[in-house]
């Protein structure tokens, strides 16, 4: 099966974390989604991929390179994003016969893609609480009757997972007109096949839409559920390391560490000394977490520093990020409801949830993040400094200009 990879997109509602890459490479677990994605589809059975790139997509190009597990990759730049049927004839010329589509943001379990890819035409769809975020699919049976884009009012709440399996034919029915949110549907192209050809709808068992950044939480606490133990790095005879922990190659730990399974410490990552990793957390390639820090159910990306008497909870950390001594994370409304994120109040739908941290930004000793609180791409926060949840707009701020002071001269004594 030729399968068609769609990660053209630059991710706004992932922004800050989509400043420095596209969305399809933000880690789950410590591995790109894209690359999540591309494993399912080989493993289901995908004999050819091509990947849709558009927003710097050279970061795309370098991660997965010319072939993946085997399996020969071809690339299609989308210059113009203006719908995901117009993404899919970007690629469409290098498909011979029959073909099926993924999102490249979206994880799915290869064994629900090989029977959508065995039933094609077909539609993977699943049941979620808010279906009018996603195509809904109408149906007969296990047949589908029809397809509409994110309704006001839906009329189930059976959805498309963004996984489809087309028959050759449909490489024809690309040529929709835009929808009325102004982009090219790939639903439209099903609605025109259901027409003619009997699509039935296959079910995804394990499917996760990665929209925010607190669904990056959300995707590896379910993949962390999935982690063996394994230590490839080196551990501290005075370390205690607890359950499924991942230590890669590269990893040390420290003297004092405490690590509460599951946790993946990435390769070149140092934790320690006499610092606490509790369940969920995942750190990235180069990540450092130090002295008497805290991390719980949280992600450091590559590059990441925790290095002095910080706590961070429930929190997404970008690449190259710096936590100064003493911020803290805090996680958790005393009113009990979900928490809201950043200036928009998007909710979480999360009881729990500290701050997003965006890539390169850095925190002043002290920093204190209230629950839903974002730190732009470069941000900075002065010391002592407290963020509300509104504090700071999805753009670089200045640096906090220094406090003049007054040098004392030398006295020799």
């Amino acid at each position: 099966m030729h399968v068609i990879i769609l990660a053209a997109g630059r991710g706004t509602r992932m922004r800050p974390l989509s400043d420095a890459m596209p969305k399809p490479l933000l880690p789950v677990a410590n591995r790109p989604i894209v690359t999540r994605v591309a494993d399912a589809a080989v493993e289901a059975g995908a004999d050819r991929l091509s990947i849709v790139v558009g927003y710097r997509h050279e970061l795309i190009v370098d991660a997965l390179g010319s072939s993946h597990r085997g399996c020969p990759i071809e690339y299609a730049i989308q210059e113009r994003r203006d719908g995901t049927a117009a993404a899919v004839e970007t690629a469409i010329d290098h498909v011979e016969g029959p073909f099926a589509v993924l999102n490249g943001d979206n994880v799915y379990d290869p064994a629900s893609l090989e029977k959508l890819f065995a039933a094609a035409p077909a539609v993977g769809t699943t049941e979620v609480e808010n279906p009018e975020s996603y195509g809904v699919v109408s149906t007969n049976g296990d047949r589908v009757t029809g397809v509409v884009e994110k309704p006001v009012d839906p009329p189930s709440n059976l959805v498309t997972t963004g996984a489809y399996a087309f028959p050759a034919v449909a490489s024809a029915l690309l040529d929709v007109g835009p929808s009325e949110r102004g982009e090219r549907e790939l639903t439209d192209v099903v609605r025109r096949l259901v027409d003619d050809w009997p699509v039935t709808t296959v079910p995804i068992d394990r499917w996760a839409d990665v929209g925010h950044p607190w669904d990056l939480l959300a995707v590896t606490e379910t993949l962390l559920g999935d982690v063996e133990r394994r230590i490839d790095g080196t551990v501290h005879d005075d370390a205690t390391v607890e359950g499924r922990v991942v230590v890669e190659a590269g990893a040390e730990i420290g003297p004092g560490v405490a690590i509460e399974g599951p946790v993946i410490v990435g390769q070149d990552a140092a934790v320690g000394p006499n610092a606490y990793l509790r369940p969920g957390t995942v750190l990235g390639t180069g990540a450092s977490v130090g002295h008497s820090v805290e991390v719980k159910n949280s992600v450091l990306m590559a590059d990441a520093a925790a290095n002095h008497l910080a706590y961070v909870g429930d929190s997404v950390v970008g690449p190259d990020a710096n936590l100064g001594a003493g911020t803290i994370t805090a996680n958790l409304r005393h009113d009990e409801r979900p928490v809201l994120a950043g200036a928009d109040a998007e909710p979480t739908g999360r009881r729990k949830f500290g701050a997003v941290i965006g890539p390169a930004a850095k925190t002043g000793i002290d920093t204190c993040l209230d629950p839903g609180a974002v730190v732009p791409a470069d941000g900075r926060t002065r010391p002592g400094q407290t963020i509300a949840r509104d504090a700071f707009e999805l753009d670089p701020v200045e640096v906090a200009p220094p406090v003049e002071t007054q040098t004392t001269p030398r006295v020799d004594r």
